[in-house]
């Protein structure tokens, strides 16, 4: 018996670590104007782009339905009906992606459900965690505990270079995003309590804005777990990513530093230039 992950389109991961560890991504739906659309199947964060400075709306946002969860619990158990699932969701506070999961685990035998209070990477971390656990030979309830000793330790953040998709979306009102366009403010935006919350801002050059931004997160590396650190971009430069991996090798020696790309979600909440370091904290 194995315990099969299942995790929606807002983790981030790259193609290679879903095949590399075998996790079954249920896309979000993502709306623009009258169409609707899957988070990574048939649009990504450079349509959204695209759409967005010709003039258009930022789009909506649907959550994976407890049917569709169910079909896919189904089709994962096709061969192996006696394997545990893990259904892992972007946080409750962002979606009820969470909510449908637990009413499709409500109504399974050997199926658990995990809100990872986070988005982007910060949730990737907390899928692939319970993919190596998995590979390990824990039970999905073992799993299940752990993550949840976990999900806390998760550091999740991001720093934008653009306000105008925080003003679309009402977040931030006209006259302060003038204001820090007119400073050259970036903010800092980080994962609290499953929240997206402003917790610093940073003025000047963007990649030295970048560098300062990686700094302040690593500024204790011996808290930092250095198994794994994601930098995950919508759409950053060459430079800005550049700077982000050397600051990171200059301060910590993480076994892994692997680059992706932001989906949907947080590319259509923080616009392009977006760019964050995600990583684990011990206890």
């Amino acid at each position: 018996m194995a315990v099969r992950i299942i995790a929606d389109s807002t983790c981030d991961l790259s193609q290679e670590l879903i095949a590399r560890y075998g996790i079954t991504i249920m896309p979000l739906y993502v709306s623009l104007e009258d169409e609707s659309y899957r988070d990574g199947v048939n649009i990504t964060a450079a349509d959204i782009f695209r759409h967005v400075d010709s003039g258009g709306a930022l789009p909506k946002t649907a959550a994976v339905s407890a049917g569709e969860f169910l079909e896919c619990i189904a089709s994962v158990r096709a061969d192996h009906p006696d394997d545990e699932v893990i259904l892992i969701t972007i946080s409750a506070e962002f979606s009820s992606c969470y909510q449908n999961a637990v009413i499709a685990a409500e109504s399974s035998e050997g199926v658990y459900a995990v809100d990872s209070r986070n988005l982007s990477t910060g949730f990737g971390h907390v899928v692939l965690t319970a993919a190596e656990l998995a590979e390990e030979g824990l039970s999905a309830a073992e799993i299940t505990e752990k993550l949840r000793e976990i999900i806390p330790l998760v550091d999740a953040s991001f720093i934008l270079n653009r306000l105008d998709y925080l003003r679309k979306g009402g977040r931030c009102s006209a006259i302060a995003a003038l204001g820090a366009n007119l400073l050259k403010l970036k903010p800092c935006i980080a994962v609290r309590d499953g929240k997206m919350t402003v917790v610093k801002k940073y003025r000047g050059n963007y990649e030295k804005c970048v560098e300062q931004y990686v700094r302040d997160r690593l500024s204790t590396p011996e808290q930092i777990v250095p198994h794994r650190i994601f930098i995950t971009h919508a759409a950053a430069s060459a430079e800005a990513v550049q700077t982000a991996d050397r600051t990171i090798r200059s301060i910590a020696p993480f076994d892994s530093i692997t680059e992706t790309t932001a989906g949907c979600t947080v590319s259509s909440h923080c616009g392009p230039g977006t760019l964050g370091v995600l990583f684990i904290r011990k206890p």
